[in-house]
């Protein structure tokens, strides 16, 4: 048994190119990098996720839309991961990002709506 819950398994920093070798089965969670040579270093451009669809096919699209990115990264999540619960995890990232200088470049998304509604930056105000 794996030791992770929600993905059950991942590819990280592939060059843009090899999306086409990601299994057309494969829903979850995606993210676009730009690859820093100075740095060597990945920035994120974009999270995104996919419950019906490939995440090759999703990548695919965004080839063809930007060339603002040159990698990316794949977690595809187990089976008895819910559509619900994949767009909570692409919403938490979406929300950990929202505010990054190099994220967000081509989709403004913004903070996830939820998350909105519990956040509360007063600890003496949350529930024990």
């Amino acid at each position: 048994m794996s030791e992770t819950k929600f993905i059950r398994q991942c590819a990280e920093f592939i060059e843009r190119g090899s999306s086409h070798e990601i299994p057309k089965t494969a829903r979850g969670l995606y993210v676009l990098l730009q690859y820093q040579k100075q740095t060597g270093r990945y920035d994120v451009r974009y999270v995104g996720m996919t419950s019906r669809s490939s995440i090759g096919r999703r990548i695919a699209r965004h080839k063809n839309s930007s060339k603002i990115w040159s990698h990316f990264s794949a977690f595809e999540v187990r089976k008895s991961v819910s559509e619900a619960q994949l767009k909570e995890l692409e919403g938490l990232f979406r929300h950990i990002f929202r505010r990054d200088s190099s994220a967000n470049c081509f989709n403004i998304a913004g903070s996830y709506g939820p998350f909105k509604r519990i956040c509360q930056n007063d600890f003496s105000k949350w529930e024990k």
